[in-house]
């Protein structure tokens, strides 16, 4: 070859070359990673984060990792995702529909990437402040055509053999719900003849140590749906992520090492019911978990990767509100201090059952546990306008009503299903912050993907949210590919290798 040709133009063409293959093989030859973990905040994405940050003045430990990528996340059949197909994408590494968890549209079972790092001798654990059936870890161990088949997904928890579970509880044990045509009895009879102990006592989860085998670890105080209550609304009683991520680390530290995952699966419940306040809340919980991990990365930094995404973005949080223009007043979310579902719980069902409930009974809890001012300074942010003490008041005399029509579009819009009283509390607190939001459903924007740790660098760029399965697979030492579980003694062919 001429030496001319190195020159000018061909040199460049030469070194893109260089660099892309050099890339490319850097990327297939990862290196394997001995302890792995995935964090995944349910309904989070740039907008929780940042928000996160706004209320605690600092900066979220998740958000200063090296390696930082942007992820895309729709389903087969629909841009914006649900749980349960966006679970399949991160555990398995393909697309699927609405509702299907960890099988191919047409029905095909595909291995999650929990299921190889068990197969490769690892230890496993699965943690979510949701009830350990949800979409998001069933996605790492259960394969069903519908996410609501409780039951079934109980029994394929007894049946995966990983290590440790642990968060919320199991919600259709007996399935009472007829979701399965393959009743076997009591789901949780099945789970502690398949080895597990059922922890359901503080004081016991803390006493637990290697060596005690498979466990799965119930909240004593189980919320709503069979979750761990918000993050904000917990007591010392109560077992947070942090401290289930502690617990899984003591026990599953091992020389074959180990993957975990940790849902903070609250966070898109309180953006469904767009309460910024106890969204925040829980971001900071997941944050408290990723501490932890990172403590123990800084103990292994060469075996150690810490991976962190969401499944998507929930209630199109907007960091901007019109009625505040440029200003913010994160300031003033400090005054809540509880849930939306903890007030609806423990206030909204009174008011419903007391025929005498008036609106000036209400007030003072507004005040109370959000700080909303009724009287006071003009240039108090929390003084609520005439305006917006009309959307109460009209709000009030709905939550009182016992036939809303949940399908009438102006009354949607209003309040998405949830308490009319609760819902414009917090869309009022949220406006004077600076927050506003466009849906009480999933929202189609890319997620916030990072990294730490061995191999960190792969998660950089802009990708979809299956490759997050096809890079953790190759820190699993496997070749990122789809593979299929046998049935009926047949291998089913492959129909995607990347």
């Amino acid at each position: 070859m001429s030496k001319k040709w190195f020159k000018g133009k061909n040199f460049f063409i030469l070194f893109f070359i260089f660099c892309f293959v050099f890339t490319t093989l850097s990327i297939v030859e990862a290196k394997r990673v001995k302890y792995i973990f995935l964090f995944i905040g349910d309904g989070m994405a740039f907008p929780q984060r940042v928000a996160a940050e706004q209320y605690l003045g600092k900066k979220l430990l998740m958000n200063t990792f090296p390696a930082q990528g942007m992820t895309t996340t729709y389903a087969a059949n629909r841009f914006i995702t649900g749980s349960a197909a966006a679970a399949t994408a991160l555990a398995c590494g393909i697309k699927t529909n609405i509702g299907m968890i960890g099988i191919t549209p047409d029905g095909r079972i595909v291995k999650s990437i929990a299921e190889m790092a068990k197969e490769k001798g690892m230890k496993v654990g699965i943690i979510s402040s949701v009830s350990l059936d949800h979409a998001t870890p069933a996605g790492f161990y259960a394969h069903v055509k519908k996410r609501n088949q409780y039951y079934d997904i109980a029994v394929q928890l007894a049946k995966s053999n990983f290590d440790f579970f642990g968060g919320g509880g199991l919600k259709d044990t007996l399935n009472k719900k007829k979701n399965s045509v393959n009743f076997q009895g009591d789901a949780l009879k099945i789970i502690r003849d398949s080895g597990y102990q059922i922890i359901k006592d503080k004081q016991m989860f803390l006493k637990l140590k290697k060596g005690n085998g498979k466990v799965v670890v119930i909240n004593p105080w189980l919320q709503d749906a069979a979750a761990e209550p918000y993050s904000i609304d917990q007591t010392d009683k109560d077992i947070s992520l942090a401290e289930l991520t502690e617990k899984a680390i003591e026990i599953l530290d091992n020389r074959h090492g180990f993957f975990i995952m940790v849902e903070g699966g609250k966070i898109d419940w309180a953006c469904h019911a767009n309460d910024a306040v106890t969204a925040i809340k829980d971001t900071i919980a997941l944050d408290e978990a990723i501490k932890v991990a990172y403590n123990f990365y800084k103990q292994h930094p060469k075996d150690t990767l810490i991976v962190v995404t969401g499944d998507h973005e929930t209630g199109g949080l907007t960091l901007g509100f019109a009625g505040t223009k440029y200003a913010t007043y994160f300031d003033i979310l400090h005054r809540q201090n509880l849930s939306f579902r903890r007030f609806t719980d423990e206030f909204v069902k009174k008011m419903k059952t007391s025929k005498k409930f008036t609106f000036e009974d209400v007030m003072p809890l507004i005040s109370k546990y959000f700080g909303l001012q009724f009287t006071g300074s003009a240039d108090n942010p929390l003084l609520l306008k005439p305006y917006e003490v009309v959307e109460l008041v009209n709000a009030f005399a709905m939550t009182m009503k016992n036939n809303i029509d949940e399908h009438d579009p102006a009354t949607y819009l209003l309040y998405g299903g949830y308490d009319p009283l609760t819902v414009t509390i917090t869309h009022i607190l949220n406006n004077k912050a600076g927050i506003g939001w466009t849906s009480y459903k999933h929202t189609a924007v890319p997620v916030p993907t990072s990294a730490i740790g061995v191999n960190a660098g792969i998660f950089n760029g802009y990708y979809d949210n299956t490759d997050i399965a096809k890079k953790i697979m190759r820190c699993l030492g496997i070749k990122p590919k789809v593979y299929f579980v046998e049935k009926q003694g047949e291998k089913i062919k492959l129909v995607a290798n990347w």
